[in-house]
């Protein structure tokens, strides 16, 4: 079973396809993806990788986690899984 990695601390210039090119050195990427502000599509500076296979992702995490990409100092380990958000609080739009 593959796994989930996070990349935190990234350039904010990194493409999916730069994240794709790092990791595929340790195995197969099954998808890359750079988090985006919705209102103005500016990377976040954080991403994910999916890997098939869970030693290559280990291997990636072990020796990435702490190394330089674009003068800025990586931060790679497992992903978890997405806590739930909590629901905004009515408001009343018509009060007038």
């Amino acid at each position: 079973m593959g796994k989930k990695i996070y990349i935190g601390n990234l350039p904010f210039s990194t493409t999916k396809e730069n994240l794709q090119d790092v990791f595929s050195e340790f195995g197969d990427v099954q998808s890359s993806k750079i988090i985006t502000d919705r209102e103005t599509g500016r990377s976040k500076g954080f991403g994910f990788v999916e890997m098939s296979d869970s030693e290559a992702a280990d291997s990636a995490i072990s020796k990435l986690n702490g190394s330089d990409m674009g003068g800025r100092m990586l931060t790679v380990n497992e992903a978890r899984p997405m806590e739930p958000r909590k629901p905004m609080p009515a408001t009343n739009f018509n009060r007038y």
